[in-house]
């Protein structure tokens, strides 16, 4: 998805991990994957640079479909979509 289409995404389920170190914010995107049906967006927002790396590869990992990243002051917004 390009920045404009990320921006309007609304997600079915956000993941509030700014402010935890890695790997916070991965086993809280992992946690709560669970919530969402096949299909469901999760955002999760983070203030860890590793989360970038790390949530792309889980997801691909598991079958999900990573969407992107919007990164805002201070922290990232990353997108993916539940398989």
């Amino acid at each position: 998805m390009d920045q404009k289409e990320l921006e309007t995404l609304k997600a079915d389920e956000v993941v509030d991990a700014r402010g935890t170190a890695c790997p916070g914010p991965l086993l809280a995107a992992k946690k709560a994957i669970g919530k969402l049906g096949s299909g469901q967006v999760m955002e999760v927002l983070s203030s860890d640079e590793g989360t970038k790396r790390d949530i792309p590869k889980w997801a691909n990992k598991k079958g999900h479909e990573y969407l992107g990243v919007l990164e805002e002051s201070g922290y990232f917004r990353l997108f993916m979509r539940k398989q």
